[in-house]
Formats: C-alpha cells, sequence, structure tokens
C-alpha cells in the first residue's frame, strides 16, 4: 500500500473539516458571539496545524513553501490571540489563518499525491 493511498482519508477528513469551519462553524459563532466557540475553533485550527507538520516532517515534505505559509499561519495566530485578549472575538485574523492552513493542506495534499 502506498503511502498516498494511506493519507488519502486524511487529507480528506482535514478539508472537510476546513469546509465546515467555513460553512457553519465559524458564522455560528460569529452569530452568536460565543467566545468559547471561537476558542473553540481557534484551538482546533492549531490541531491541524500541528497535524500537517506532523505528517510531513518524517516524510520529508515541508519544504520552504510550507515553512513560509507556516509563519505567515502563526503570524495570523498571534494577531487573532492579541484582538481576542483586547475584548473582540469577531477577527479576520481567524479567517486568515484558516484560509492559509486551507493553502497549506491542498499544498501537502498535492505534494503527496502527485509525487512532487
Amino acid at each position: 500500500m502506498t503511502v498516498q493511498m494511506v493519507l488519502l482519508p486524511v487529507f480528506v477528513l482535514v478539508f472537510l473539516t476546513l469546509g465546515l469551519f467555513f460553512w457553519t462553524g465559524r458564522r455560528d459563532a460569529v452569530a452568536r458571539s460565543d467566545a468559547a466557540d471561537a476558542t473553540n475553533h481557534a484551538s482546533q485550527l492549531d490541531l491541524l496545524f500541528y497535524t500537517l507538520i506532523a505528517i510531513g516532517l518524517p516524510l520529508r515534505k515541508i519544504d520552504l513553501a510550507l515553512v513560509c505559509l507556516s509563519w505567515v499561519f502563526v503570524v495570523t495566530r498571534f494577531l487573532h490571540a492579541g484582538i481576542y485578549i483586547a475584548g473582540n472575538s469577531r477577527s479576520q485574523a481567524w479567517l486568515a489563518g484558516a484560509l492559509v492552513l486551507l493553502a497549506m493542506w491542498f499544498y501537502f495534499a498535492l505534494r503527496m499525491l502527485l509525487l512532487i
């Protein structure tokens, strides 16, 4: 069994999770201004980031593009944390981080599945 066959379900689940964040999760959290939901979504984004790095590093698929995107993601997390601490749970930084993470997973999936 190839690595691509093993990782394909992981990529599908990650994209499903990110899609649900964009479709339902974040919209509901912002509409209700529920700080617990916003914090929960942020934690799940962080978990998806750690998962990507944990899978990509031993497979030697982390390249300069993913490292640069990782730093952009980390900066958006810092911005979101600063905005959240200031008392505003509605943050465009969260959305920016989610979009960067989506781009990272898409790029990583292409590298793995197309053997780039």
